[in-house]
């Protein structure tokens, strides 16, 4: 009953006249980013960040939207991925494998209905997950002390790398680019400069947009002005838009089962909703034994990585909200967000103030019911925007990322660094870096070295406060089981690899 009345509150902020205004912006302008090949969610929210804040919006409002964003981002990457067989972001790499093969068939609006149909359900799914999960995470993580909170960031690193997939090292080596980021600049505690080399620039350390506006948005220029593929047209929508009964009966468990599995994706720091939408695709593919026609253009296969998205992109607000720890990708973005507002998340952010919490999680109802009704009448509509030449595209991205990264401090300097970081980002995207989790270490690393110091100074330097506890001994028992399951699963692949003796 009292996290009832908390979310009753939270409504009350969510339906103010200007939060109802901010999350229907947001559901547009993601919905939009989102459909367009390359941009995503970490993109959309990363530019929105400096023009909310130099709006002066209060925090909770700020928070809305880009949680609006990031939702209509998982909308919309469905669009190019079902009509262009081009994802959005990479969440929606699954969707193309069955979505693209139905819009062939001329089932293009069946498939883009179904499609938000599902992402509304894993969305809702999620957000009740949320409001269930949240206080109860946050009431037993303010057992936490600075030791602690070190070893779950140390955790939050290493399932970046054990979660991987295919390229663990070099996830690995992205996190440790990020942890190095993080050092540069004054050191809190004994005045010394670290990594500036002489600038004056680099005295109060890399400024978080300026970071995130330089690896995705210059990197995504450079990305766009190579690609070829400009002049390709999006299939029409034709036929029924609006999938009937049969069809909703077909998905209806596919979306109930994604939906849970998305948001306990969700939670995992690091699975985020690219995890999610492959796990849920392979679950249905495996349990499918009857008229599996998945990869030809299976409903179940659209309906599961769709809804899976939806709900782990809901999922990742739990352990950024009571851990402080962000998720995936975008909510790492969000959780830089929070700190222009010298805001801290954590346990205490449920006390200190709930009504950000709860507005946040009240908005996530109402951006879903936005994004669905949004979504299935405007199917037209948003397909026109995949018309876009990238002659136009590419300089308006690159105005909105100038006038973000000088609006904060108004100096030329972060300009040419954020150029000078979108460079590198560019180089380590060819070769396959993951640019999230860069990211992820860049936001870590200052709240791993704060917590390791206060847990230092508390026991006179002694190392042994890290593992003095059961929570600390749990979690790293977690980093050990994320450090060996790569190698696990690279044992049993090269196994399997060999092929067996006559």
């Amino acid at each position: 009953m009292e996290t009832l009345g908390y979310l009753g509150q939270g409504f009350g902020v969510a339906t103010t006249p200007l939060n109802l205004f901010t999350a229907l912006c947001g559901t547009l302008i993601g919905t939009v980013v989102g459909l367009l090949p390359g941009l995503g969610p970490i993109n959309g929210v990363a530019l929105l960040i400096p023009i909310a804040f130099a709006l002066g919006l209060p925090p909770e409002t700020s928070l809305i939207l880009l949680a609006a964003v990031y939702l209509g981002c998982e909308y919309g990457g469905r669009i190019s991925s079902i009509l262009l067989n081009i994802p959005g972001e990479a969440s929606a790499v699954m969707t193309a494998l069955d979505g693209h093969p139905l819009a062939r068939q001329g089932k293009g609006g069946i498939a883009l209905s179904i499609s938000a149909a599902g992402s509304f359900t894993g969305g809702l799914i999620a957000t009740i997950g949320v409001t269930i999960f949240a206080p109860l995470l946050a009431k037993w993580a303010v057992a936490f002390g600075p030791a602690e909170y070190f070893v779950m960031m140390v955790f939050a690193i290493t399932c970046l790398a054990g979660m991987a997939g295919n390229k663990p090292m070099k996830t690995a080596v992205a996190s440790l680019i990020g942890l190095l980021l993080a050092c540069v600049g004054i050191d809190a505690n004994s005045g010394v400069y670290r990594f500036t080399f002489g600038s004056l620039g680099l005295a109060d350390g890399i400024q978080f947009v300026v970071l995130v506006l330089g690896l995705f948005s210059i990197s995504e220029i450079l990305v766009l002005l190579e690609r070829t593929y400009y002049g390709q047209s999006a299939l029409k929508t034709s036929g029924r838009m609006m999938f009937n009964m049969k069809e909703a009966m077909l998905v209806k468990w596919t979306v109930l089962r994604s939906g849970v599995v998305g948001f306990f994706m969700g939670i995992l720091p690091g699975a985020g909703a690219t995890m999610a939408s492959a796990v849920a695709y392979m679950s249905e593919k495996r349990m499918a034994t009857k008229d599996n026609r998945f990869g030809n253009g299976d409903l179940r296969g659209l309906a599961a990585p769709e809804t899976a998205n939806s709900a782990a992109a809901c999922g990742s607000m739990v352990p950024m909200l009571t851990l402080g720890v962000p998720g995936s990708g975008t909510t790492a973005v969000m959780l830089g967000a929070l700190t222009l507002y010298n805001i801290t998340p954590g346990p205490m952010l449920f006390q200190t103030d709930p009504q950000l919490v709860w507005g946040l999680i009240a908005s996530l109802f109402i951006a879903n019911v936005m994004l669905v009704v949004m979504n299935i009448p405007l199917i037209r509509v948003f397909t026109k925007i995949l018309a876009v030449p990238y002659w136009a595209l590419v300089p308006g991205i690159a105005i909105v990322t100038a006038i973000g990264v000088y609006g904060v401090h108004a100096t030329t300097f972060d300009l040419f660094l954020m150029i000078v970081i979108g460079v590198v980002g560019y180089i380590l995207r060819k070769f396959d870096f993951p640019l999230s989790a860069v990211l992820l270490g860049f936001i870590l690393g200052g709240i791993m070295e704060q917590n390791l110091r206060r847990a230092l100074s508390i026991s006179n330097g002694e190392l042994s406060i890290l593992w003095s506890s059961p929570i600390t001994w749990g979690g790293w028992a977690l980093v050990v089981l994320m450090l060996v399951l790569p190698m696990y699963r690279g044992w049993r692949r090269r196994r399997a690899a060999v092929p067996a003796n006559p």
